[in-house]
């Protein structure tokens, strides 16, 4: 077949058929130590032309899914490994002078199939458009087109779109290609396509999708999930395109890739915290091999890649090959072919007899050949050549799985591995599994050493260990070198009267107008500009997304339209919330990107960081910690990062420039960009420090009026009160009455009410009246900036968010949100009559626990639900315990930054100090579990029949142990739900100990099982009255119903609450509710 199409010009040794398709591969009968590379080649071709390129698609180049005639879909991923394959034996054959012309027919038809995928593509731009703006799976580019037409296969709601992992392949492959010496892209709308494909993929880290096996969760139920491969992918993929050009080294400045590296590195660290797991229900996937291995090279840290390889290795890897993920049911005998979703508990008939599928060994081959170790090479070579078959015409066929036929399933699943599987039907009748054709063909090239990793990977996705360097290579997978970068920060005074004031405290400053030419931007006009980057209206692309630009992005110096542009960092942004009249705040917020910034800087040049300070800064007793901070700067050590500070002007030549040259294409249709203007004033006036400004009293936040007595009054008199009166909790109070009667449009004398609450809100922030300025915020609906990114940062790192009331009910946030819809949550669920100040709390411990979460994770271990509203009692119960016998101080009248540090101090281990019922109320406040909790409950579950009974709420031990596995991070979830509705913390934490005491007595008892349901309040309700009559007994103390003592009282020690707990366990197994689960071991007979 392939002789017909391109005869080879030198005879060749011919291939003897070796009898059934199902006959092993004798690879040694195929090649000779002495084979001369021509005839090496050209088994190749012979190969790759037979196996692959003949089933390629004449008119759109794309590759089907199967190659029965019948086919007509054609699959993006399964189609650029083909044009993989093409692509790297035209690699292999630059080697050569006299190619006969396969050089330039391998390397086309990759091209072929990579502008075939393009087309299909660019046809759905209204798609890229749409997602850009809501990124949900009704709205994304399609994974299946026809094979010869490249129109729409399914819709929506026959199939699973959604696969990042597949759109980032496509960028990945396309870079390297591309850099290779391939032309792919031909003209500017290409161009301006392929940079709106980038906009969709650098959102990765927080679009769950169906992920590279099309189902999502793992449950087949059409949930879509957060999956690590499809995070991995991207990630590589924008640091593959990042300042790319396109038209290769043709190109000019405008066809360039603009990556969002902020993004990027929202990516990274959502990558990090996910892995080793997959997803939340996927505890590891052999989808993660091309994630971390070929051909992405995702993980920078050695250490995460070890320990993610070696848990799919030990949990996936069989005789045949890899099982996808365990309780596979895809093609297995037990699954029903005329379902396309799974019924609840139908996982369990899966177990043990999941498909095992070859083409991961040739994954683990070709991550061999990368990292240079031969023995891995070998040693999946060697399992994987008695699995290969032959096609009639002797080249080698990969089958795509194998399965346990129906009849020996049941002896499979009484004892794994000990039935023979069979291969799917690829290579049987001329059905083959192109995909794995293709990578078969890519890792014998490299072992035949036909052509090197370097050959495959002209970007260097992949750089060894002894080969990185502390320089950003641009393409590299760089590893966590320790990064010593040094800072360079530039003082920019907002007025001339501000820079002679702080000049004479030693702090040499600039202002706007001597910086110029140079024009300072707030990010927001950056963001404006970047606008026009991609716009393309034959296509309907509208640009980038508004997305604010992060620290790494403000650390650049922009070349725009003639004019050299610097801008300020968002912290230094004037927001509308009152957090940013926290002076403390935002010296804590510089400190934290200063400390990002060294983290991940990576670029060539030094980060540049402008620091902005407003004659706003040092009023009151704002000034000295400013001056402090300042005076780190010039001593160039800040919270142990170094900088070092100079004249703007001067350290512009070692910082990182970018060309925004994609203006000049749309120059007519340019608004006018505002840049940072100086204050116009006086250069001799003093700056009005306001040094008398004290610390508001706590009696100044109080209301000086009886709230209750004016709650019935007519609006009239209230409005008269609240004109005569000067105290601002007061006003607020009043306002607070009216507009709730009268609605947030009443006139007051001609005065809008919301704008007197504006004005309230604005005097009591100057006067550091929190309890004042919340609850006027709280009117004022005002929302936090970076809301959103927040709630997402806590769910990528595998932990659930929920906003609410404590003891009341609360929003579970599982996946991210946009922030209409978390406005939405906190002022419907956190504004009780009276607590009104609670909603914007909890927008404020948002924002901070989004930043702890991402710095110190390790604050947060043992705890996968934040719930909010629990926090804030968390934080409550601490000030009563600072206290003591005094009146705790009201959390709302603390400083933002003070309660910043509240929420740490509570966060931390608690201290030895602390009576037990401190510490449990603390603990089961913040939802805290020791290690190994959520194990110890499945253990638990797999003894009770008929499951757990708390508070209301029943875990049955059906469909739970069918559905799901131990380490699975959905029944963790589902453990936490069950202890939802109990509404004490110390309650709920004695209910921890309680499991944790249930599951060791039945450790120690393996013959013993429940045969009732474990109703945990009633054998904690007998551990109390037999505490009650031990301390009656002894100490002569009369009962009380009152727990506060059970609760006070050490777990361990004699008398301890471990031992009442055991002891209620064992009573109920000595009463008889506990039935042997093997023979009796007293009896004789």
């Amino acid at each position: 077949m392939a002789g017909s199409v391109a005869a080879p010009a030198r005879p060749r040794q011919k291939v003897r058929r070796l009898g059934s398709i199902y006959e092993p591969l004798k690879l040694s009968i195929l090649q000779r130590d002495d084979e001369p590379l021509w005839e090496k080649l050209d088994r190749y071709y012979s190969a790759v032309k037979a196996t692959i390129l003949n089933y390629q698609s004449p008119t759109t180049g794309l590759f089907p899914v199967k190659t029965c005639a019948t086919c007509k879909e054609a699959k993006v991923r399964d189609s650029l490994y083909c044009a993989a394959a093409a692509w790297a034996l035209a690699l292999a054959y630059r080697r050569i002078d006299d190619d006969m012309g396969r050089t330039h027919e391998l390397e086309h038809s990759a091209i072929k199939c990579m502008r075939g995928i393009l087309y299909c593509y660019m046809r759905q731009a209204d798609k890229v458009e749409q997602f850009k703006q809501d990124p949900s799976p009704s709205k994304c580019l399609h994974s299946v087109f026809d094979v010869d037409t490249g129109d729409e296969v399914y819709s929506y709601s026959d199939y699973h779109h959604l696969q990042i992992d597949a759109v980032s392949l496509f960028l990945l492959y396309l870079v390297e290609m591309i850099c290779s010496g391939l032309q792919i892209i031909y003209n500017t709308d290409e161009v301006s396509f392929i940079q709106n494909l980038v906009f969709c993929v650098e959102r990765a880290y927080r679009v769950p999708d169906y992920g590279m096996w099309e189902r999502g969760s793992k449950y087949n139920n059409g949930s879509t999930e957060l999956h690590s491969s499809s995070v991995g992918l991207a990630k590589a993929a924008l640091e593959a395109i990042n300042g790319f050009n396109l038209f290769g080294n043709q190109g000019c400045s405008w066809s360039v890739i603009f990556v969002d590296l902020d993004a990027h590195n929202r990516n990274r660290q959502t990558l990090c915290s996910l892995l080793p797991r997959e997803s939340r229900s996927h505890n590891t996937d052999a989808a993660l091999l091309p994630t971390i291995s070929y051909p992405a090279f995702a993980v920078d840290d050695d250490a995460l890649y070890t320990q993610t390889l070696d848990k799919i290795v030990r949990k996936l890897r069989g005789k045949y090959g890899f099982k996808r993920f365990l309780r596979d049911g895809y093609r297995t005998g037990n699954e029903d072919q005329n379902r396309r979703y799974y019924k609840s508990a139908e996982m369990k008939l899966f177990d043990g007899i999941e498909c095992e599928f070859p083409i991961f060994f040739i994954y683990m081959m070709i991550d061999g050949v990368f990292r240079g170790s031969k023995a891995q090479v070998k040693e999946y070579q060697d399992v994987l050549e008695p699995i290969i078959f032959q096609s009639y015409d002797g080249h080698a066929v990969i089958p795509k799985y194998y399965y346990v036929p129906a009849d020996f399933i049941e002896a499979e699943q009484k004892k794994h591995g000990s039935q023979k599987r069979f291969p799917s039907n690829s290579g049987h009748d001329g059905k083959i599994f192109l995909c794995g054709q293709a990578l078969y063909n890519i890792a014998k090239l490299l072992v035949d050493e036909l052509i090197s990793p370097k050959d495959i990977d002209p970007i260097h996705r992949y750089v060894p260990r002894q080969d990185q360097r502390n320089v950003s290579m641009r393409y590299s997978n760089q590893g966590p070198i320790e990064n010593d970068v040094v800072v360079h920060v530039a003082l920019i005074a907002e007025s001339q009267r501000l820079q002679v004031f702080l000049n004479t405290y030693g702090i040499q400053t600039q202002t706007p107008q001597q910086v110029e030419p140079i024009q300072i931007w707030p990010q927001k006009e950056l963001v404006k500009a970047y606008r026009f980057l991609a716009i393309n209206k034959k296509l309907g692309l509208s640009g980038r997304p508004e997305r604010p630009v992060g620290c790494i992005g403000t650390c650049k110096i922009y070349r725009i339209l003639g004019k050299t542009v610097v801008c300020y960092p968002i912290v230094f942004d004037l927001s509308d919330f009152y957090l940013s009249q926290d002076v403390m705040l935002l010296i804590d917020d510089i400190k934290n990107a200063l400390q990002f910034i060294k983290q991940y800087w990576k670029m060539q040049g030094r980060p540049l960081f402008l620091v902005l300070i407003r004659e706003d800064n040092i009023k009151g007793s704002r000034f000295n910690p400013v001056l402090d901070m300042l005076a780190s700067f010039k001593k160039g050590n800040i919270g142990g990062v170094k900088v070092h500070v100079d004249r703007l002007q001067t350290l512009i030549s070692g910082a990182v420039v970018e060309q925004l040259d994609f203006l000049r294409v749309n120059e007519a249709e340019i608004p006018e960009f505002k840049s940072f203007e100086e204050l116009e004033l006086p250069k001799h006036s003093k700056v009005k420090r306001q040094t008398s400004t004290p610390s508001a009293s706590d009696l100044e936040q109080q209301p000086e009026i009886s709230v209750e007595e004016w709650l019935h009054k007519p609006t009239s008199e209230i409005i008269q009160k609240f004109h005569d009166c000067d105290c601002l909790a007061s006003q607020a109070q009043l306002a607070s009455i009216v507009l709730r009667r009268e609605g947030s449009d009443y006139l007051a004398r001609d005065e809008n009410m919301m704008d007197e609450l504006e004005r309230i809100y604005r005097r009591a922030g100057s006067r550091k009246l929190w309890s004042v300025v919340r609850l006027a915020a709280r009117l004022l609906t005002k929302l936090v900036d970076s809301l959103a990114p927040s709630i997402t940062s806590v769910l990528v790192h595998g932990k659930q968010v929920t906003l609410g009331l404590f003891g009341q009910e609360e929003v579970v946030i599982s996946n991210p949100l946009s922030p209409g819809v978390i406005q939405d949550i906190i002022y419907s669920k956190c504004c009780p009559q009276g607590g009104e100040r609670e909603a914007v709390l909890q927008q404020e411990l948002v924002i901070h626990i989004g930043w702890i979460v991402s710095n110190n994770p390790e604050l947060f271990s043992g705890m996968l639900k934040i719930r909010v509203g629990w926090i804030v009692q968390a934080m409550k119960h601490e000030l009563k315990i600072r206290a003591g016998s005094l009146p705790p101080q009201d959390i709302h009248q603390l400083s933002p930054s003070d309660i910043k540090q509240l929420l740490l101090d509570v966060l931390q281990p608690q201290h030895t100090g602390r009576s037990w019922l401190n510490r449990r109320q603390i603990d089961g406040s913040l939802n805290r579990t020791p290690l190994g909790f959520y194990d110890r409950v499945w253990q638990i579950l797999e003894r009770t029949p008929n499951g757990i009974m708390v508070a209301g709420t029943h875990l049955p031990q059906q469909p739970t142990l069918s559905d799901m596995t131990m380490y699975e991070m959905n029944f963790s979830l589902l453990v936490e739900d069950t202890l939802k509705n109990i509404i004490l913390p110390e309650y709920r934490q004695i209910i921890v100990e309680l499991l944790m005491v249930v599951s060791i007595v039945l450790e120690r008892n393996p013959e013993l099982e429940f045969s009732d349901k474990v109703n945990l309040d009633g054998l904690v309700k007998e551990a109390f009255h037999d505490f009650q009559r031990d301390r009656s007994q002894f100490e002569g103390i009369e009962n009380k119903e009152n727990m506060e003592e059970f609760y006070n009282t050490p777990p361990m020690g004699k008398r301890g609450t471990s031992s009442y707990l055991t002891k209620a366990v064992m009573i109920q197994l000595l009463q008889g509710d506990v039935k042997p689960c093997k023979d009796d071991p007293c009896s004789v007979s």
